[in-house]
């Protein structure tokens, strides 16, 4: 666990984290001296995230350009079936990774109940 201010954050001992390892950030906001709000939220690594959005705005870039040279060659009467085709193989590209995504949330869902375990053994002893 790591704590800087109102902010806690709760992830697995080294040996126990995998690729999809979640974390669970806890915001605690102090309404008065003797009751506190609770804000809870459960997400990949950041270093995952980072460099699966790195990823996604990637391929989104990629699509764009070949999206605008199509365009351009479409304008000037030339052939543009190339352009095409990368632009079907980067919308497949991206359903790709948004598949492997949604199965990595499935696969850190266990660890993800974990922490939530965790969590409760600790506010509600």
């Amino acid at each position: 666990m790591k704590r800087i201010d109102e902010h806690v954050f709760i992830k697995f001992n080294a040996e126990k984290v995998n690729f999809w390892s979640p974390q669970l950030h806890l915001e605690i906001i102090e309404i008065d001296s003797s009751s506190s709000t609770l804000f809870g939220v459960f997400g990949p690594n950041p270093t995952l995230w980072t460099f699966f959005m790195f990823l996604h705005f990637g391929v989104a870039t990629i699509f764009i350009i070949l999206g605008v040279w199509a365009y351009s060659s479409a304008s000037l009467g030339r052939p543009y079936s190339f352009q095409m085709m990368l632009m079907l193989l980067m919308a497949l590209l991206w359903l790709i990774l948004y598949a492997f995504g949604r199965a990595g949330r499935y696969k850190g869902k266990p660890q993800m109940l974990q922490l939530y375990d965790f969590m409760h053994s600790v506010l509600d002893p």
